[in-house]
């Protein structure tokens, strides 16, 4: 099948072009290298022809919510306009666990994508797989800091991370399947504090800096901090554990990271 990836170049979109082309497909990836904007809609109609699913795992920095909304309102609404008239039957997007539960302007943009692509008058079926944050959070978390600094700052969160080529693999399926509406959460098999795991990145690199927990302030930091980004129900949880990732290919370029 012919299937488009919004966001093909990101961390997660990488690896569902490569999960897809291991299983034979065709990933036509829609970003602005390759000419198409996602938030203006140029060059969609082009790179849809013949695409039978999308899967849009696009991503913005902004986090205040007037910016993060109007990026994936954009994003969704172009998407599926042009899906509609490219005859595309399923369209899948990535979401977060825990987003109605955390008041963060960024996942206030997250929620108006998922009203949009589950709404009854929304062109073309849509399958919603929310996830927790990636094994990957904690080396972005680090690229943000400077590394002189003699401590290194991480939010105080429980988290259940996952490895993105398990989400990747995850949301290629559900490409591949009937439109479902919102999936099961998905998260790893263990959970843990951002703290530890940004600790234990830090070791892998072979640096021992103290890693300071900061609260986050107000009601996004008491959600954060009470286990709101984990799951509340059963589902599908991912093999690989935040170790075996350091172990393991993927983990390379966080360990050892571009300077």
């Amino acid at each position: 099948m012919r299937i488009a990836v919004a966001g093909g170049t990101g961390v997660v979109g990488g690896h569902v072009v490569r999960e897809l082309e291991a299983q034979g497909h065709d990933a036509v990836v829609l970003a602005r290298s390759l000419g198409v904007d996602l938030t203006t809609g140029a060059g969609l109609d082009d790179a849809l022809n013949g695409v039978g699913a999308v899967i849009d795992v696009s991503n913005t920095p902004a986090s205040r919510s007037e910016a993060a909304t109007a990026f994936f309102a954009a994003v969704t609404t172009n998407l599926q306009r042009a899906e509609a008239s490219a005859g595309v039957a399923h369209h899948v997007a990535l979401s977060i666990v825990g987003i109605d539960r955390v008041p963060i302007g960024y996942y206030e943009g997250k929620l108006r994508q998922e009203q949009l692509c589950l709404d009854s008058n929304a062109a073309v079926p849509a399958t919603i797989l929310r996830a927790t944050q990636f094994h990957e959070f904690s080396g972005q978390l680090l690229a943000s800091i400077p590394s002189r600094l003699p401590l290194v700052p991480a939010p105080v969160m429980r988290t259940q991370t996952v490895a993105a080529r398990e989400v990747a693999q995850a949301l290629v399926a559900a490409a591949l399947a009937a439109p479902a509406g919102r999936l099961p959460d998905l998260a790893g098999p263990e959970k843990a504090n951002l703290s530890q795991l940004v600790r234990r990145l830090l070791r892998a690199r072979g640096r021992r800096s103290l890693v300071l927990p900061l609260r986050v302030p107000g009601r996004a930091g008491r959600a954060m901090a009470d286990g709101s980004l984990i799951p509340r129900a059963d589902g599908p949880r991912g093999t690989q554990t935040f170790e075996a990732w350091l172990a393991s290919d993927d983990a390379r370029e966080w360990i050892n990271p571009a300077t």
